[in-house]
């Protein structure tokens, strides 16, 4: 594979990127830009958003019964039929919830990744194709925002909107810890106002760090991040969606960096991406089949099913845009450093902890172990007029959801065993990758029924405890 990077000669790098077009991956990627924009169905996407009536659609299953909150649980067993639509299309939207906040974050990080590809030079095509990719990115996240917010409403209306009790929870704790840390240290590490003064030295330690080690790079520099830095801003990093459980805030504004300064690095974030394109596949192609079943039959199609539908026929080109720079783009540049090796396998394996290390029974298709935030949002959905449940009602079914084998473990099992497939047909291909990541290890070790079980009875047990002494 020729390295386009390999010299700053302009003649030689010219020579390099002639060599480059010809290859079968460039050649790919222009073929994807044509398509995608081509066969857009951001419109489609718009017009079912805007027109979409919970009313309309609330007596259809959108989806297979098994994509529901709770599905398979002694909970789902028992419930009415119009609690069970009401789960499957909760599961919609907090499905659709996270794409949406995934997707915007990949728009930032879409345009830092071009900035660096434009400075190379010669990608211009990949180029224009992030920045479509962005554009419909703005208007997918408008529709699922909308049906969403209305299919809340028409269920639970506010009940589950806030987490009133997380937050008293959350002052009690802090009340022990104003206790025991002196005024001053605290001022230092925690600021109700913004930034506290150790996150910016933290900051600017992890910023310096990076363009040291990254400075015969500084060329590329992408031209959003300077025009962040000449404004004083911090770099955008989501606390919320699939990126905002992957690394804290401030390791994702250091991986930003290196994304926007290195053209190997570059390509390496759409290794990142694609994980949230074969989440997304995992759990979106199910509506498709579901959209084409009901489609075959001439019955009636749910709005959110068709969402769902059009949603893949976009995001399948992005799909192929990951996979294609991550697995062989990155082969036009230089081989990485040391550096670049050990940030890559850092990232991938924090996205693996953190993202993928464990299986939930209650929700399919979430690879992490059931956290005491996924429990207060059950623990709120059950006594809201949706089940209309007391405190102790609510906790005895939880403690049988959470902490007791049923088919929903079994179907998350599924999920997780397709997932793994996905990511792993990727990353066994990355040559410079740890190989804790290119064999998935972590993910591929919590795919453990008895691990989520054993993990979460100790959660639960922690959650309901202070549950009972916030009502006592």
């Amino acid at each position: 594979m020729v390295a386009v990077n390999k010299t700053l000669d302009p003649k030689n790098q010219s020579s390099a990127l002639a060599a480059a077009k010809e290859t079968r991956h460039f050649q790919l990627i222009e073929k994807t830009y044509q398509n995608n924009t081509n066969s857009d169905y951001t419109e489609q996407l718009t017009e079912l958003g805007n027109e979409f009536s919970y009313a309309s659609n609330s007596n259809y299953y959108w989806g297979v019964p098994e994509l529901s909150l709770l599905y398979g649980t002694p909970l789902y067993q028992a419930a009415s039929t119009t609690q069970k639509l009401a789960l499957n299309h909760l599961y919609w939207v907090g499905n659709y919830n996270h794409t949406a906040v995934s997707e915007a974050t990949t728009s930032i990080y879409n345009t830092i990744t071009a900035g660096v590809f434009r400075a190379v030079g010669g990608y211009e095509t990949l180029c224009d194709e992030l920045e479509f990719e962005t554009k419909q990115e703005s208007y997918h996240i408008r529709t699922f925002q909308r049906i969403g917010f209305k299919t809340k409403m028409g269920i639970v209306g506010k009940t589950i909107l806030g987490n009133s009790l997380y937050g008293r929870l959350d002052k009690d704790s802090n009340h022990w810890f104003k206790l025991l840390i002196p005024q001053p240290v605290r001022e230092f590490f925690i600021s109700t106002q913004g930034s506290s003064p150790f996150s910016l030295h933290r900051d600017n330690v992890l910023s310096a760090l990076a363009k040291t080690m990254l400075r015969d790079k500084k060329q590329y520099y992408s031209p959003y991040l300077q025009g962040l830095e000449e404004k004083g801003e911090p770099i955008p990093a989501p606390a919320d969606g699939l990126g905002g459980r992957i690394a804290a805030r401030y390791w994702l504004r250091f991986f930003a960096i290196h994304w926007g300064m290195s053209p190997f690095m570059a390509c390496q974030y759409y290794s990142l991406r694609y994980t949230a394109n074969a989440i997304l596949k995992n759990q979106e192609y199910p509506y498709v089949r579901y959209f084409r079943e009901l489609e075959q039959k001439g019955e009636y199609i749910p709005t959110p099913t068709a969402v769902s539908y059009y949603h893949l026929l976009d995001e399948a080109f992005h799909t192929t845009i990951s996979q294609t720079i991550a697995r062989d783009m990155y082969k036009d540049f230089s081989k990485p450093t040391a550096y670049e090796k050990f940030i890559s396998g850092l990232m991938i394996y924090k996205m693996q902890r953190n993202l993928l290390s464990g299986l939930s029974g209650v929700i399919p298709g979430r690879c992490v172990y059931d956290d005491p935030m996924l429990m207060l949002f059950y623990y709120k959905l059950l006594k809201s007029p949706l089940f209309g449940m007391e405190t102790k009602e609510a906790l005895n079914w939880m403690e049988k959801c959470f902490c007791q084998e049923h088919e929903g473990y079994h179907v998350g099992l599924k999920y997780h065993q397709n997932l793994l497939e996905l990511m792993r047909r990727l990353f066994s291909r990355l040559d410079y990758q740890w190989s804790i990541n290119r064999e998935m290890g972590i993910m591929a070790a919590g795919g453990s029924i008895s691990k989520a079980l054993s993990r979460n009875a100790k959660t639960f047990r922690q959650f309901s405890q202070s549950v009972m002494a916030q009502e006592s």
